[in-house]
């Protein structure tokens, strides 16, 4: 984190990985499982308890994708937040993602919790169909609320806006439509005091955070912008990448979204066969049961 202020960061999301279960977030975390051995299918999965030291090939784990349990992710997400505050102050934003995977319920308390750490955004804290459960979250904190990657209709996305049950608007333009839904939706939000948060993970081209960008210089309610910081080679096939600055994106002078793609030089960076084609693996619960999304 001292080294994102150093680059000049002013919002910085923090995420945590919780010792023995899986993590979202947290690159620098190996998610561990028990294990089953000889890889026989007459032996079922059994519930974690601890983390795997050394991955094995030849072992069947109990669970691919990890298994989460939102108790000791609550605490631990907790522990992190008053630590930032002890070491930093309170002179950097923090934003922290939830990415839906605690019971709805347990989430009402979390940012009830979470409050006093005065965080810039707490992201994702519901599924689209517990947007109900916003209502109990505005009711009962001022911890300010982002959400809208997985909404993909304006029936998901007009009561939310209507009712200002969220502060910052996550959607990603491409699910919704493109860059002209996405203004219009910038335009109501704007009415009832809600920035935009465009969706920009590592998982979007340049090209999509490129369209966040110009629609971001465009916006009179912009809020904040994710980005990605790209590798040499990716700016080399996407020339006119966004650039970031002190920890602020730049757009260039070039027409339309300013960034073109060299299909040729492309060719020389084939796509890597991943295991679950580079989607997500399922995370379980301790008793099997999946956590979503």
């Amino acid at each position: 984190m001292q080294s994102y202020i150093e680059q000049g960061f002013h919002h910085i999301r923090v995420q945590i990985s919780t010792p023995g279960y899986a993590t979202y977030g947290n690159k620098s975390a190996k998610t561990g499982n028990q294990t089953v051995n000889n890889k026989d299918p007459l032996v079922g999965p059994i519930p974690i308890t601890q983390r795997i030291k050394n991955y094995d090939d030849k072992k069947l784990y109990a669970h691919p994708g990890g298994v989460f349990e939102p108790k000791p992710y609550m605490k631990s997400a907790i522990s992190l937040f008053e630590y930032i505050r002890n070491r930093f102050g309170y002179g950097v934003e923090i934003l922290h993602d939830v990415h839906e995977r605690i019971p709805p319920i347990l989430g009402v308390w979390f940012a009830k919790e979470v409050e006093k750490y005065q965080l810039f955004f707490l992201e994702d804290l519901f599924s689209p169909e517990d947007n109900q459960y916003f209502k109990m979250v505005r009711n009962q904190t001022s911890t300010p609320i982002a959400m809208g990657e997985l909404y993909s209709s304006p029936h998901e996305i007009i009561p939310m806006l209507q009712d200002r049950l969220i502060d910052f608007i996550r959607i990603h333009i491409s699910d919704i439509g493109g860059i002209s839904p996405a203004r219009k939706i910038a335009a109501m939000g704007e009415i009832m005091g809600i920035r935009t948060a465009w969706h920009g993970p590592g998982d979007t081209s340049p090209v999509g955070h490129a369209a966040n960008l110009a629609l971001d210089i465009s916006t009179y309610n912009f809020g904040i912008q994710e980005y990605s910081i790209f590798g040499e080679n990716t700016k080399e096939v996407f020339p006119g990448c966004p650039e970031v600055k002190e920890g602020m994106m730049w757009p260039n002078s070039k027409p339309g979204l300013g960034i073109d793609i060299d299909e040729k030089l492309a060719k020389k960076f084939p796509f890597k066969e991943r295991e679950y084609g580079g989607a997500w693996d399922t995370v379980r619960r301790a008793d099997g049961s999946v956590v979503k999304p």
